[in-house]
């Protein structure tokens, strides 16, 4: 062990065997006795034995690990969608490893690199809202590993992709908002390449239009949709004198900064201004009032993921038909939007 690091030849050495018979007990190998699998599991651990990975992928072609890239885990959506691709991982015998893009292009880039140097077996990915060139997700798909994209997706790549239906989503919220009375609904909206953002805006457009409420560029705010993007936006609105009655942000962040600049100009919610957000996170239940939101189906959507992902492992041709599953999203109303 003159590295530091002991490996399977130790194990033999010490052992009397040959390398070949520690990996294969190692491997748990039906030829191998389970007295020997039991002596080399106990020198394994008192030399403390890691496993390479990277050799072990190399020799069997399988590392048994799948790289999941998430633009932020600290958000109980990306978090939960993560939980639910692990437990189907897991329960086949995958591991999985979290890269975050903290929603920049080049730590996307740098991580899918980083994945791919690490003999991953496949890749799983929602895109950074800065990324506009998908040249480093070409590359993964000209390497024939495995990709599947979720959430945030782009139809600039022959992909399969899982999604909630975002047009249906933020439908189904300017439509509730113009049954409550709201006329001029402010959209906070991000201007990136990303679908996301450009269904649910398109969403907005059309139950405006059902609705017979004329469209208004002048509500658009365009921002990154964090909370400090959704007071920056409010106060856009409100100093440039814009009337407006509603607010209808694309993320529960800027909608809960609306929210704070609302309040502290003494605007009264909902009574003189609706507000309502997306993605169903937790704090939206404990604000005041509680924020009308639209639920993204975060675990079924890790669930499908991964189902969608190991379909795709399994088939291994390059030629399969890139599949798009929609999930449903569902609105749901609080005190935010509920007029008394």
């Amino acid at each position: 062990m003159k590295s530091g690091k002991a490996t399977i030849h130790d194990i033999a050495e010490k052992l009397n065997i040959t390398a070949s018979t520690v990996s294969r007990a190692l491997n748990d190998n039906p030829r191998i006795s389970e007295n020997t699998k039991k002596l080399v599991i106990k020198m394994a651990r008192q030399l403390n034995y890691q496993p390479n990975h990277i050799a072990s992928a190399l020799r069997s072609g399988k590392s048994k690990l799948i790289g999941v890239v998430v633009p932020t885990a600290n958000r109980n959506f990306f978090s939960s969608v993560v939980r639910g691709i692990e437990e189907i991982a897991n329960n086949l015998g995958y591991k999985v490893i979290i890269s975050q893009s903290y929603d920049g292009f080049k730590k996307e880039v740098e991580t899918v690199e980083a994945l791919m140097n690490a003999r991953v077996d496949g890749i799983i990915a929602s895109i950074a809202k800065n990324t506009e060139n998908f040249d480093h997700f070409q590359k993964v798909i000209d390497k024939g590993i495995p990709l599947v994209f979720f959430d945030r997706t782009t139809n600039e790549l022959e992909v399969s992709q899982v999604v909630i239906d975002d047009y249906l989503g933020a439908y189904q919220v300017v439509d509730h908002l113009v049954k409550g009375g709201c006329k001029r609904i402010v959209h906070f909206t991000s201007p990136k390449k990303i679908n996301i953002y450009r269904d649910r805006m398109r969403g907005y457009e059309d139950a405006l239009k059902d609705n017979g409420v004329s469209f208004d560029p002048e509500l658009i705010e365009e921002s990154n949709l964090q909370l400090e993007d959704g007071r920056k936006s409010m106060e856009n609105i409100i100093k440039k004198g814009i009337s407006f009655d509603s607010v209808f942000s694309s993320s529960d962040y800027s909608a809960m900064g609306a929210m704070q600049v609302l309040k502290e100009k003494g605007y009264k919610i909902p009574e003189q201004v609706m507000l309502a957000g997306f993605g169903n996170e937790p704090f939206t239940s404990f604000t005041d009032p509680p924020i009308t939101t639209v639920d993204q189906k975060s675990i079924p959507m890790g669930h499908v993921t991964a189902e969608t992902f190991f379909a795709l492992m399994k088939n291994g041709k390059k030629d399969d038909v890139p599949q798009k599953t929609v999930l449903k999203p569902e609105l749901i109303i609080r005190k935010s939007t509920q007029k008394k």
